[in-house]
């Protein structure tokens, strides 16, 4: 059966007054709506002082909202049913801390509707106080600090910059998430099978899924040489690429050469490597090799530009 996925979507500043329409287009299905707010609670002051996000799907049409207001509070939280669960509440989440963090704000807060904690727990918020009514609608604060998901500096320190072997499954491990870490927007793989044992692990998800909904320049790109193995090892990553395919695109080279290449190498959108030459583990990375990765930089691009999409994944449904 093919994939029922989302083509794209895309976040952008709304301007209040020129979007009220769109903004509407949103909020008033989800809140007044489906949850039953009442108009003069819905739309309030704070809405022309703050700041707005709209989600907007490839024909532009709206799917999502929310706001920041002058006090760092985010809220109108609001995604269209057909949405949910693709990302784009998360990305409307992370849009905000970075307007937050660009504001010089130390810390956001929300008031959660009880059932979406889990959710905001997710993005590293903590809930704190008792639960109060909010519009008849259950709720909680959520406090979390706006540094906590700023990537480390692209230059790391002295004592990291040096190529490092690894030789052992664990330091490949700590390899590929010091890399994932520290990655804001783009990132390359080429790899087997997605060895789950390096790229499925919940840190490792976590860090993809924050640069997959980092905003506009998102661009995670893999090249598989085995589709079928991964998908038998690597769920749980093939399926967050299919909820969020214009972040993350995965392929199948087509030349020879890069069919048969025993390398795995991970690159960063810095200057940090990680390559494992003959299989794993033996290989080496760095935090900052600027030649090194423009050398594997240009490998990929070229194999990237001769693949395609993988057919075993656009027929399973995971």
């Amino acid at each position: 059966m093919p994939l029922d996925i989302p083509t794209d979507f895309h976040i952008d500043r709304a301007d209040y007054e020129r979007d009220l329409d769109a903004l509407r287009a949103v909020r008033e299905p989800v809140f007044q709506v489906e949850q039953g707010v009442p108009a003069d609670l819905e739309w309030d002051a704070d809405d022309v002082i703050a700041i707005h996000l709209l989600a907007r799907d490839m024909q532009e049409r709206p799917i999502g909202a929310a706001r920041l207001t002058p006090d760092g509070r985010i809220g109108r939280m609001a995604v269209l049913p057909e949405w949910r669960g693709r990302g784009v509440g998360a990305a409307l989440v992370v849009r905000l801390l970075d307007i937050a963090r660009e504001r010089g704000q130390l810390e956001v807060s929300l008031h959660a509707q009880v059932h979406a904690i889990p959710f905001y727990a997710g993005l590293g918020f903590v809930a704190e106080g008792e639960v109060f009514l909010d519009a008849g609608i259950e709720h909680r604060v959520m406090r979390r600090l706006v540094d906590v998901m700023t990537p480390p500096p692209r230059t790391p320190p002295a004592s990291v910059d040096a190529e490092q072997v690894v030789d052992t499954p664990a330091a490949c491990r700590d390899a590929v998430q010091a890399l994932l870490d520290q990655t804001r927007h783009r990132l390359y793989l080429f790899c087997a099978d997605l060895d789950p044992n390096l790229f499925c692990t919940a840190p490792a998800l976590a860090a993809l899924r924050r640069i997959a909904v980092s905003g506009k320049r998102a661009d995670i790109r893999i090249l598989i040489q085995d589709p079928v193995a991964a998908l038998r090892s690597a769920a749980p990553l093939i399926a967050l690429a299919q909820r969020l395919p214009s972040a993350i695109r995965l392929r199948t080279p087509l030349d020879e050469t890069d069919q048969r290449n025993p390398a795995t190498y991970l690159l960063d959108d810095g200057a940090g490597y990680l390559h494992l030459p003959a299989g794993r583990p033996s290989g080496v990375t760095q935090r900052h090799g600027p030649a090194r990765h423009r050398q594997l930089s240009e490998d990929f691009e070229r194999a990237w530009e001769q693949s395609e999409a993988p057919v075993e994944l656009r027929q399973i449904r995971l």
